[in-house]
């Protein structure tokens, strides 16, 4: 199965309600971190970003803009 290493085991997704609480929760939740995609709006109609925080965990940031 591999070696499993603090944070290379999952990712947290998180769906925030406004693109302020997407920019927020990326913002203090990424200081410190390594970002990989940074916040932004994306081909599939949202506004989603990644990153690694500075323990390890991956994270996923995401608002759906309404259709």
């Amino acid at each position: 199965m591999g070696t499993v290493h603090q944070g290379n085991h999952l990712s947290i997704a998180i769906q925030a309600e406004s693109e302020e609480e997407a920019e927020h929760l990326f913002n203090g939740l990424s200081a410190g971190g390594q970002i990989s995609m940074p916040l932004g709006k994306v081909f599939w109609g949202s506004y989603f970003g990644m990153f690694t925080d500075k323990f390890g965990i991956h994270w996923m940031i995401n608002f759906e803009y309404k259709q």
